[in-house]
């Protein structure tokens, strides 16, 4: 499932059969790199060529997704970068993820600096993950790739594979969740972040109860120094949670596997399999989108 999720991460949206026992380096010069002219073409066509919506792109596949933090990396203004982001929204490229954060201006007759100056702020999320390869790691090696040069590109992709393929893991992982908690008439499932904190996955039931979910894609188990590290992000938000609950690519350290319980679920990469019946979007390659 680990492979899976991996080439998921790259391929995901692409027109193409993904042979799994080929090294993932060649599976991308041979979809990719050696049709990039091809590809290039079709992603300016989906964007009709538009230069801020291109820049909004390149800046939200590396940036933290938020919404005045895009505009500043792709530097563009508020009107510009709003009317790229409507654009792309409406052609069904990317997505809004709602901010939970209440603004406190109409909570708090007196603010800090600090609470001053922060904005609530939505993000946004690529729909399909092949798009976000692309300007993740294609569209800044454009001009090398143009030349048959594919070294530098598959250099960056080795040194920052493990980063880019998290958001996806977190993406799939709560596709999963919602799986697990298909009984509790789940109201809202979405990431959570505040001006202090920020977690992978807050669950909301209709019944009033929270399920807090943090995923880590790294080569390293978990162990209690993250649970405790996530007690403490409900603590600061205040949250009285049903459950804790972790999805790891590597495992658990032997001690937090000794307390796994109601309270605390512990899922790993096997566990994704449930997700090849349940939904499309993992079953198979291609997504028939490119």
């Amino acid at each position: 499932m680990e492979r899976c999720i991996e080439l998921f991460a790259i391929f995901g949206g692409l027109d193409v059969e993904i042979d799994t026992s080929k090294h993932t380096h060649e599976l991308i010069i041979e979809h990719i790199l050696q049709h990039y002219e091809q590809i290039d073409a079709y992603v300016s066509t989906l964007v009709c060529d538009d230069t801020d919506a291109k820049k909004l792109l390149l800046a939200l596949s590396v940036g933290d997704r938020r919404i005045f933090s895009l505009f500043k990396r792709a530097r563009l203004n508020n009107i510009n970068g709003g009317i790229a982001l409507n654009f792309l929204t409406q052609k069904g490229l990317i997505k809004i993820e709602y901010s939970r954060e209440q603004d406190k201006r109409g909570i708090k007759p007196k603010l800090s600096k600090e609470e001053a100056r922060h904005r609530v702020s939505d993000k946004f999320l690529f729909v399909h993950p092949f798009l976000r390869f692309w300007f993740y790691f294609i569209s800044p090696h454009a001009k090398e790739i143009k030349n048959g040069n594919f070294t530098k590109m598959l250099d960056d992709f080795n040194q920052r594979k493990y980063s880019y393929t998290s958001l996806v893991f977190e993406e799939l992982s709560r596709i999963l969740l919602s799986y697990y908690l298909r009984d509790e008439e789940i109201e809202s499932i979405d990431s959570y972040w505040d001006a202090n904190v920020e977690v992978d996955i807050m669950v909301k039931t209709k019944r009033g109860a929270f399920y807090i979910a943090e995923c880590k894609w790294t080569n390293h188990k978990i162990n209690k120094k993250e649970l405790n590290k996530l007690q403490e992000k409900c603590q600061a938000m205040e949250v009285q949670p049903k459950q804790l609950i972790f999805f790891s690519k590597r495992g658990y350290s032997k001690e937090l596997l000794g307390m796994q319980s109601k309270r605390l679920v512990l899922f790993s990469v096997e566990d994704f399999k449930k997700l090849l019946k349940s939904h499309p979007a993992m079953n198979s390659f291609p997504l028939k989108i490119f």
